[in-house]
Order: C-alpha cells, then sequence, then structure tokens
C-alpha cells in the first residue's frame, strides 16, 4: 500500500511538473508575439497601443455607493501608446523594457527578484516603484500571477514547526529540528510534497516575536496543501492591522494579484487594544498614537471592507483610534518571558478568543 501511494504522489507531481511547464511554453508564446507585434508596428512606422484593465479590490471610501470592488471585474482601463507624450508613454518603454527580461527569464528557466531588474536600468527606472507598477501591469495584461513570470521576492520571512517539504531537490527537514527557523522559498513552483502534522498556522508580524515564539504567496500555499486554519498576531498599531488587513483582502497596489495572495480565512488572534487591560500591562508599554499613526487609522477606515465583510475588525480598530493608543506584541511578554507561547496563544485558540 505505501509503495502504491509513493506511485500515486509522484504521478500527481510529474502531472503539476508538466502543467507548469505547459503554462510557462504558453505564456512566453503570448509574450514572444506581443514583442513581435511591438517591433513590426514601430518599423513601419507606426505607434502600437496597448490596453490595460484597473482593478479595484477595495474602495477608497466606505460611503462609495454602489460599491464596484471585484477581484475579477475591472473598474476602467488605461491605453498606453507611444503616441503619448509623459507619463504613458514612458509607462510602456518601462513595460516593454521590463517585458523583455521576463521573455529572457522564461527562455532561460531562471527567476530574479525586482530589485536586480530595477538595476539592469536603473537611469531609465529611477526607482523601484517604476519596476513594480510594470511588472503589476504586465500580471494584469497576461492574466497571470508575479510568480508566473519567473519574478520572486527578495528572500525574507521564516518557517518553522512541524512541517517537512521539498524545495526543488533539496529537503527542508523543520520537523528534524522544530526550534530552528528555515527560509521561506522564494520560488513557490519549486515546491512539492508538503507533510506537516501541525493543528494550525499561526503568522507572526515581526522576526524577534517569530524568534521567541520558536509572507507572500508561501501562506496562500500552505494553506491550500494542508487545510490548516490561519491565526495572525500583529502589534496593537494601524500598521499591525494593516499587514494583518493584506494578508485577508489583498493589497490595492496588487490588486489583480489579490485573489492570488489572500488568505480570505485567516483569523486575527491578537494583539487587541483591550488585551492591555485584560491582561494587566503596565503603563510603561502603552504608547499615545502619532497623528500619522491616526491618519493611517483613518483611512483604513474608510475601506469598504471593513464595513462589508469585516465589521468586527472596524470596532476594534475604532477602539484603538478612539482611545488613542497603542502597544506591541513585546508588550505581552511583560507579564512572563514565555507567556506568548505558554498561555497567551494556547488559551486563545483553546476557548476561540478570535475574530
Amino acid at each position: 500500500m505505501a509503495g502504491r501511494e509513493k506511485r500515486k504522489r509522484a504521478a500527481a507531481l510529474d502531472g503539476d511538473e508538466q502543467r507548469r511547464q505547459e503554462e510557462a511554453a504558453t505564456l512566453l508564446h503570448r509574450i514572444t508575439g506581443l514583442v513581435r507585434w511591438v517591433v513590426a508596428e514601430v518599423a513601419a512606422g507606426r505607434s502600437p497601443s496597448v490596453a490595460l484593465h484597473r482593478y479595484q479590490n477595495y474602495c477608497a471610501s466606505a460611503a462609495a455607493s454602489p460599491c464596484a470592488c471585484s477581484y475579477d471585474v475591472p473598474v476602467g482601463t488605461d491605453v498606453l501608446s507611444l503616441l503619448h507624450r509623459g507619463s504613458h508613454a514612458s509607462r510602456l518603454n518601462v513595460l516593454l523594457r521590463v517585458l523583455l527580461v521576463v521573455q529572457q527569464l522564461l527562455q532561460q528557466k531562471k527567476h530574479c527578484s525586482k530589485r536586480d531588474i530595477y538595476y539592469m536600468y536603473p537611469s531609465i527606472f529611477q526607482e523601484q516603484a517604476v519596476v513594480d507598477r510594470a511588472i503589476n501591469d504586465i500580471c494584469v495584461l497576461f492574466k497571470c500571477s508575479r510568480h508566473n513570470l519567473n519574478v520572486v521576492p527578495v528572500a525574507k520571512g521564516l518557517v518553522m514547526g512541524w512541517i517537512r517539504f521539498l524545495e526543488g531537490e533539496k529537503e527542508v527537514y523543520c520537523i528534524m529540528n522544530v526550534n530552528a527557523a528555515f527560509s521561506i522559498p522564494v520560488s513557490i513552483e519549486a515546491i512539492k510534497d508538503v507533510v506537516s502534522v501541525a493543528d494550525y498556522i499561526l503568522v507572526v508580524e515581526k522576526e524577534t516575536v517569530f524568534q521567541r515564539l520558536a509572507n507572500d504567496k508561501f501562506l496562500r500555499y500552505l494553506v491550500e496543501q494542508l487545510h490548516l486554519p490561519v491565526y495572525c498576531l500583529v502589534d496593537a498599531d494601524p500598521y499591525g492591522f494593516d499587514i494583518l488587513a493584506t494578508y485577508k483582502f489583498g493589497s490595492l497596489q496588487l490588486a489583480y494579484d489579490a485573489n492570488f495572495l489572500r488568505v480570505p480565512d485567516i483569523r486575527w488572534l491578537g494583539v487587541f487594544t483591550s488585551d492591555f487591560e485584560d491582561y494587566c500591562l503596565p503603563d510603561c508599554c502603552l504608547l499615545h498614537l502619532s497623528s500619522e499613526d491616526r491618519r493611517k487609522a483613518e483611512g483604513i477606515l474608510s475601506r469598504c471592507y471593513l464595513h462589508r465583510e469585516a465589521p468586527q475588525w472596524r470596532l476594534e480598530l475604532e477602539a484603538m483610534l478612539q482611545k488613542g493608543v497603542k502597544f506591541e506584541i513585546e508588550a505581552l511578554s511583560a507579564c512572563s518571558i514565555s507567556f506568548l507561547s505558554e498561555e497567551y496563544i494556547p488559551q486563545k485558540i483553546k476557548q476561540g478568543r478570535h475574530i
């Protein structure tokens, strides 16, 4: 039986690899076709133009009526043409340059980061945000995710616990040393054969807290493969809340890609503003919200999804704004150095004290 199961798993993996190769070949063919068309248009003395849909996964104002937010339906179209002067022509120029890099990556089956692409033409791109936008434009144009372009994030984030997986030919065996942290793979396509005996996945905002207890696409991949509940632990401040919201709803900058990356079932474990009083934390851990914090919180509160899909989250953020205070996850360690791992997290999960 064990041999049969292994053969089934190997067949499934071979099928996934074949599907990925076919998708990559199709994408490369489409990119090559577009590049050739642009070259032919320019050679013929014509100015090529490219139409790009605009997507919006949340409204900038909760009062917007009717709400037009959607992960799948565009809210408008931009036409980029070399005939245009200024931003549109520059945007198309940048898009084509980045597209040539992506074409080369797919042809050579290599990967690089957005930062690597920026340093290929720094005098033309001028800033990293220009490259970021071009990559988003390409994703929209070809209806794909960033990882399909072989453009990977700079390595960041750590994983540890009762999990084992293959990254290419390398086996990442966290189970052998559950107190050791491993870098999150930058290429999700290289991951296979994920095995875990964990009860849940915990996302932690800070590496310092992560180490004491010891982000993009990798979390979504684990959720889909392991079917485990996901909890998130962030600072009780507007920026921690924004990180939490990005996991659940996606970012506005990556609105088209949000549906591929977000984890809609993520649960907010803490920390809550009310935790300060509930756990009798010392006053020295409490900080007043700055004017920048308040602007950040007010901006988040205007997002339609808090009213439509997460009203309890909205109430927590309103309470933070009303009290005018914030504190960090580390404040909970004022109770004891092991309070987070031995009491706070286990009790909250066991008692269902999350939203």
